[in-house]
């Protein structure tokens, strides 16, 4: 894979906080945030605001919760974890539209963006 491939690719996977904050306000109904994160509530501690929280390990079980006709954003920790990556794939692999949030919810803290407790 060339780097422009690489880059090309990694545009197409992902989005960053900014772009996912547009794309929601502009379509809030074609839209679907998922919190992949595992873990205890108080270890996790809080969430991006409208986002519904389906641990990795139970992404397949609950497929049917998940509809088909909306783009699914999905995130974990921090740009290091790859449990969203995972979870895109699962996704991916039963005919969804999926794409990443870039540096899951340790970028958007440090954006000061919204949370919410879980």
């Amino acid at each position: 894979m060339s780097k422009l491939d690489y880059f090309k690719a990694q545009v197409e996977a992902t989005i960053s906080p900014m772009y996912f904050i547009r794309m929601r306000e502009a379509n809030p109904e074609k839209i679907m945030l998922i919190d992949v994160r595992n873990g205890t509530p108080e270890k996790m501690g809080k969430k991006i605001v409208g986002a519904i929280n389906i641990p990795l390990e139970n992404i397949e079980e609950r497929l049917s919760e998940i509809p088909r006709d909306k783009t699914i954003v999905v995130y974990c920790w921090q740009p290091w974890c790859n449990l969203g990556a995972h979870a895109a794939i699962i996704l991916l692999e039963n005919g969804y539209d999926v794409l990443e949030l870039r540096g899951g919810i340790g970028a958007w803290k440090v954006m000061d963006l919204p949370l919410e407790d879980l």
